[in-house]
């Protein structure tokens, strides 16, 4: 029986207690919000770690996503980059992996893996077809759904699936002509197989039989937006609405059938849509949870889109995003590093926790109250251990000329502080 089976039946399970009290909100609430579809605790039934809740009035989690190329792949290297992912606050982190052995990448990152794990299936399909020098045109039906099971199996804890993208949506996608096209991986491979073989997309066409393997393990699924804008110019179209409003469909038979979902939402979108886009997407889905990558807000940063995507995200989630996927420095560019993927969790746990402030989350604001108190007092110590990053803010401050026991070398004798309380 699935958690959200146990939540509609009335039953209170103990990761709906560990939720509860983490986000110091009542556990009945909890249960009929989960019942409702409106928040999901994604954990796959041969999992063990301490869950986390997604969705509604809960504080904002952030996924760091991780991964191998078909050009590099080294597992020790994605496992440094999960552990940095985990210190540095990161709620989940999503194994992207295409090229090596995706099977063990996979089953390591899982094994090591304290927080939840997703994935998207469809690429390890389309990996095993490339090391044989065929096509994604030559999936099978089958192919693709044994992958799903597969990684379900393993103990996947959500999975995203890009079901939204159907026939009419491409056709209304090309009505309205876009500057960058399709952006998504898993996207533009299910578009490019379905318009071979002039046939609808299977994870569409085929739902029931996805659902019946997700209420199996349990897994959550990640409603993928296939059609996401990829620039500015292409944000908020008929193409990406269109979908959404597949997926808002797609989202009801999933909570009729007792599994858990969740919808994925944009991308590249000007400050001045973000909030019609969360909102519309609140209204369309049901009010499920939103998971968003970003958005970035400007085209114009690569090296910098951590920053661009910091600046939407924290918009995003003040206006009701539930989940941001981060963004590293190396978006648009190239894999990132270790150093990349601590950036982009730092910057995705700023906007997150900022806009979990304004929001009025319960005891948000705490871990500011104390490094304030802390630097009241010059407490250095206190400051660093409080902070998002206590190993740079420990670094600035000792490699100041000048350096004083009380003061920062900004300002000095002249300290504001240190003025007031004189």
């Amino acid at each position: 029986m699935t958690l959200l089976k146990k939540a509609k039946k009335g039953t209170i399970t103990e990761d709906m207690r560990l939720v509860a009290n983490d986000e110091h909100r009542e556990v009945e609430w909890l249960k009929d919000e989960i019942a409702a579809g409106h928040i999901v605790i994604p954990k796959n039934i041969r999992r063990k770690f301490e869950p986390v809740g997604i969705g509604n009035k809960l504080r904002t989690k952030i996924n760091a996503n991780i991964g191998t190329s078909p050009d590099h792949f080294d597992v020790q290297e994605e496992l440094e980059k999960l552990k940095v992912s985990v210190a540095y606050g990161s709620d989940s982190v999503m194994d992207l992996s295409t090229g090596g052995d995706l099977s063990t990448i996979r089953k390591a990152i899982l094994g090591q893996s304290p927080i939840m794990v997703g994935t998207v299936p469809i690429y390890q399909v389309a990996a095993e077809l490339l090391e044989k020098d065929h096509d994604i045109t030559e999936m099978t039906v089958n192919q693709l759904f044994d992958s799903i099971e597969k990684q379900c199996d393993e103990g996947v804890d959500y999975i995203t699936v890009h079901c939204g993208i159907t026939e009419k949506a491409v056709e209304a996608m090309r009505k309205q002509p876009r500057l960058l096209g399709v952006v998504s991986r898993g996207g533009s491979l299910l578009i490019k197989w379905m318009k071979i073989h002039k046939k609808e997309n299977p994870l569409y066409e085929y739902y029931d039989r996805l659902l019946d393997i997700a209420y199996k393990y349990d897994v959550t699924l990640s409603l993928g937006d296939g059609l996401r804008p990829g620039c500015l110019a292409d944000a908020s179209d008929a193409g990406q609405f269109h979908e959404l409003i597949t997926l808002g469909e797609l989202q009801q038979r999933a909570l009729k059938a007792d599994v858990q979902s969740m919808i994925e939402g944009p991308g590249h979108v000007p400050l001045h849509q973000i909030e019609a886009n969360v909102r519309l997407q609140k209204s369309l889905c049901h009010g499920a949870p939103f998971y968003v990558l970003g958005p970035i807000t400007t085209d114009i940063a690569p090296g910098y889109d951590h920053i661009t995507s910091a600046i939407g995200g924290t918009l995003a989630a003040y206006y009701g995003a539930d989940f941001l996927c981060y963004v590293t420095p190396s978006e648009h560019l190239c894999l990132p590093t270790k150093d990349d993927v601590r950036e982009g969790v730092i910057a995705a746990k700023i906007a997150a926790h900022s806009a979990d402030i304004a929001c009025g989350i319960p005891n948000s604001m705490d871990r500011d109250n104390k490094i304030s108190k802390y630097r009241s007092e010059f407490n250095w110590e206190g400051q660093y251990e409080t902070s998002i990053d206590p190993f740079l803010a420990k670094q600035r401050r000792k490699a100041s000329e000048d350096f004083s026991e009380d003061v920062c070398t900004m300002c000095g004798k002249l300290c504001a502080i240190k003025t007031f309380k004189d």
